[in-house]
C-alpha cells in the first residue's frame, strides 16, 4: 500500500469506469437500501450505505486495488457514484414524486478480510499513513459533538470570482485562504461570502485504546484518537468495543515560530461497530460442545465428583480451599439476567464477591486467575485508585471537556477486579454502589450529562483493619460501610488461624510443587485454562428455569437469617440475600449443564452462603480457608442435604 501523498490520481477516464463499476455494484446489492433512503423526507441529513468489503473485493478486482492505494480519494468516487444512482432511481420510478434526491450519501465499509494489512489490533504507526484498516479496540474517552464548518466561499474583491475552499482535516480543520486569485486579475485580496448551512457538518472526537486481552503480557496499551464525522457521531460510548474502519492521516496544529511543530495520528472514521454484546475471546466450536457433553456423560452417577474437578482447576497453585474455588466459579458464571431495556425491571444477573483476609491467604492470587479466566477483565489495586479510576471522570483536552472512562465501565460485560478495596478513600467507595447494584453510573460532570453500563461482576479483596475480632461486625473489621457489603453477594473471611495439620499439608504441597516437574505435578484431572475458559463461556447461554422445591428452600433459608437477630450480619440480611440466593443457584446450575434449578443447586447455594455469614445459622461457625476438597463430594452432599433441610423443616416435605 502506498501513500496517497506520493500516488497519482487514475485520470477522468478511468475514475468515470470505476465510479460506473461502483453505481452498478450498488444497484445489484442495495438497491432496497437505496429505496429507502430516497423515500426518507430530510434531504438535509447524512445517510450511510453499509457496503461488506470481502464483498465488493469478491465483485472487482480493479476497484479494490485501487481502494486500497487511494482510500480517500476512491470513497469520494465511491460516492459519487451512489449519488449517480440516486439520480437513475429517480428518474425510472413510476412514484418519483415520493422519492427525494439526498447529496448526503455515504459509502461505509465494514466486514474487512481478516489479514493483517486492514484488520489490527494495536495502534498504526507512521507507517499506515494514507492506508485503509480496521482498528479494534475499546473506547475509553469520548467528546462532545461539535460543528465543523467543511467549506468556505471566497470572493476576490477585484474581479467577483468565488472560489469555494474545503477545511484541510490534516491542519487541525483549518480553512486557508487564497493568496492569489485564480482568474485573470491575480488579486490577493478577498473577501468572505455568508456561509451556507450545508457547509457544515457534525463531528466528534473519541479515542480508542488496545485491548488488553489481546496484547502480550506487560505490554502497556496505547491509545488513538479516532474522528467521526455526519451520522457516525454519538455510535458509541466509553466502555465499548468498537472496530472502527477507517483511514490513517496525520494531524498538526498551527505552526508557532520557535516552537516544535506538534504533529499526531489520527484515524479518519469510515465505519463504526459496536459489538459489546459478542462473546470475546475463545469462540465455542461444536467440537468443544460435544467434549463438555461427553464430560458429563462420565460422571453421569456422580456429578459432583465431576463438579469438583472442575472446581479444583480454579486456580491450581493454591492448595484446597474448597469453598473459596467454589465460590470464584459461581461468581464468574454468574445467574440469569432477567428485565432490562424499557420494561424498568431489570434485575441483575451478575455476581459480586468479596474476600476479607489475612496477608498470605491467595486473595490476590484468585483475582489474577479471574482475570486470566474471563475474556474481558480489569484488575486494579484500591492503592491510589480515585473516584474517576474507578468509575468516569471528565478530563479537559484541547479547551473541551471530554468522559473518560474507568475500570468498571471499561470491564462492562465481564469482570473487574479490585485489590486492597479498604484502602480506597470513603468517599470514592460510595461511587460504586449504583455501579454494583444498578449497573449503570451516573454522570454530571462539568455540563456532560449521560449514564453509562457497568454491567460487570466485581471480584474484590480487602485485608482487614487490624487483628480480625470475631466479635465485632464486618463492617467494623473492614472499615467498609453497610451498603457496599450488602452489595456483595458473598463475602468470604480467610484468616490465618495457627493449624499444625493444615500448615503441614501445605508445606508438603509447595514444597512438592518446586522439586517435581511440571508434568510430575500436573494432574490429569484438572482442566487447562483455555477449556475452562470456553466451558465458562459456554454455561453462560444456559438459562436455568428455577424449580418449585428450589424456591421453597431459598425462601426458607431467607426468613430463617431475617429472624436470627445477629449483630454482625447486620448489613448482610436485606432483601438482597435473597436475590443472591437466586443468582448462586441458578450459577451452579448452569456450572452442571442443566436447564432447572434443583434441590441440589438451591441447596449447595445455601452452603455457599453459610460460609459467607458470620455466626452462620445452620451449619454453625465455616472456616473458608481451611476447607479442603471432599473424599467423596457425593456421599457428603448427601449429609449435607439432610442437615440443611432439618434446620430449615423441610425435611419431611
Amino acid at each position: 500500500m502506498m501513500d496517497d501523498s506520493t500516488v497519482q490520481f487514475p485520470d477522468a477516464e478511468t475514475s468515470a469506469k470505476l465510479r460506473e463499476k461502483f453505481k452498478n455494484f450498488i444497484a445489484k446489492h442495495h438497491h432496497t437500501h437505496m429505496v429507502t433512503i430516497l423515500s426518507s423526507e430530510d434531504t438535509s441529513a447524512h445517510y450511510g450505505i453499509n457496503v461488506d468489503l470481502q464483498q465488493l473485493f469478491d465483485s472487482d478486482t480493479e476497484a479494490s486495488q485501487a481502494l486500497l492505494e487511494q482510500p480517500m480519494r476512491l470513497l469520494e468516487v465511491f460516492d459519487d457514484g451512489a449519488r449517480e444512482l440516486e439520480h437513475e432511481i429517480i428518474d425510472v420510478s413510476e412514484a418519483n414524486s415520493q422519492l427525494w434526491f439526498k447529496p448526503n450519501v455515504h459509502v461505509r465499509l465494514h466486514n474487512p478480510p481478516l489479514c493483517p494489512e486492514l484488520s489490527r489490533h494495536m495502534v498504526p504507526a507512521t507507517g499506515d499513513v494514507g492506508q485503509l484498516l480496521a482498528l479494534s479496540g475499546t473506547v475509553i474517552r469520548v467528546g462532545r459533538v461539535n460543528m465543523l464548518e467543511n467549506m468556505r466561499t471566497y470572493q476576490c474583491d477585484k474581479c467577483h470570482s468565488q472560489v469555494a475552499v474545503k477545511a484541510d482535516l490534516e491542519q487541525h480543520y483549518l480553512i486557508p485562504k487564497p493568496t492569489s486569485c485564480y482568474g485573470d486579475c491575480k488579486s490577493n485580496k478577498f473577501s468572505t461570502l455568508p456561509s451556507d448551512p450545508g457547509s457544515y457538518r457534525d463531528y466528534q472526537e473519541i479515542k480508542v485504546q488496545e485491548q488488553i486481552q489481546k496484547l502480550t503480557v506487560g505490554k502497556i496499551p496505547r491509545s488513538m484518537i479516532v474522528l467521526l464525522l455526519d451520522e457516525l457521531v454519538d455510535t458509541c460510548k466509553p466502555g465499548d468495543d468498537v472496530t472502527v474502519m477507517g483511514v490513517v492521516i496525520r494531524r498538526w496544529q498551527p505552526v508557532k515560530e520557535s516552537e516544535r511543530a506538534n504533529l499526531e495520528l489520527l484515524l479518519l472514521s469510515n465505519h463504526v461497530s459496536v459489538h459489546n454484546e459478542q462473546k470475546r475471546g475463545v469462540v465455542i466450536t461444536d467440537e468443544m460442545k460435544q467434549d463438555y457433553e461427553q464430560y458429563w456423560s462420565l460422571y453421569k452417577d456422580k456429578p459432583l465428583e465431576g463438579r469438583n474437578n472442575i472446581v479444583a482447576s480454579v486456580c491450581p497453585q493454591v492448595f484446597g480451599l474448597y469453598a473459596v474455588k467454589l465460590s470464584v466459579l459461581l461468581v464468574l458464571i454468574g445467574g440469569v439476567q432477567k428485565g432490562g431495556g424499557s420494561s424498568g425491571n431489570h434485575i441483575r444477573g451478575e455476581s459480586h464477591l468479596l474476600l476479607v483476609g489475612d496477608p498470605g491467604t491467595a486473595k490476590s492470587q484468585f483475582l489474577k486467575f479471574s482475570a486470566k479466566l474471563m475474556p474481558r477483565s480489569v484488575l486494579t489495586s484500591g492503592v491510589g485508585s480515585t473516584t474517576a479510576g474507578l468509575t468516569v471522570t471528565a478530563v479537559k483536552d484541547g479547551g473541551e471537556w471530554q468522559l473518560e472512562a474507568g475500570a468498571l465501565v471499561l470491564a462492562d460485560g465481564g469482570l473487574c477486579c479490585i485489590d486492597e478495596l479498604g484502602s480506597i478513600r470513603s468517599h470514592d467507595k460510595a461511587s460504586i454502589h449504583e455501579a454494583m447494584e444498578q449497573q449503570t453510573i451516573s454522570v454530571a460532570k462539568a455540563g456532560l450529562v449521560c449514564k453509562l453500563n457497568t454491567r460487570c461482576t466485581v471480584l474484590a479483596a480487602t485485608n482487614p483493619r487490624g487483628c480480625y475480632d470475631t466479635n465485632e461486625s464486618l463492617s467494623v473489621n473492614t472499615t467498609l460501610a453497610s451498603p457496599l457489603l450488602s452489595r456483595f453477594d458473598l463475602i468470604l473471611v480467610l484468616l490465618d488461624q495457627h493449624n499444625e495439620e493444615w500448615d503441614q499439608l501445605v508445606s508438603t504441597f509447595i514444597l512438592r510443587s518446586h522439586k517435581d516437574t511440571p508434568t510430575d505435578t500436573s494432574d490429569k484431572s484438572l482442566w487447562v485454562l483455555e477449556r475452562l475458559q470456553g466451558y465458562i463461556i459456554h454455561v453462560k447461554t444456559v438459562n436455568p428455569v428455577t424449580t418449585e422445591p428450589a424456591n421453597q428452600i431459598l425462601s426458607r433459608y431467607y426468613q430463617l437469617q431475617r429472624q436470627t437477630d445477629c449483630y454482625s450480619n447486620a448489613g448482610r440480611t436485606t432483601v438482597r440475600l435473597l436475590e443472591s440466593l437466586v443468582r448462586l443457584s441458578q450459577a451452579h446450575a448452569r456450572l452442571m449443564m442443566r436447564d432447572e434449578v434443583t434441590v441440589q443447586d438451591a441447596i449447595v447455594a445455601v452452603a455457599v452462603m453459610e460460609c459467607s455469614m458470620q455466626g452462620a445459622a445452620l451449619l454453625g461457625s465455616v472456616d473458608a480457608l481451611h476447607s479442603s476438597f471432599p473424599t467423596n463430594a457425593d456421599e457428603e452432599y448427601a449429609i449435607q442435604e439432610k442437615l440443611i433441610m432439618s434446620k430449615l423443616g423441610l425435611l419431611d416435605s
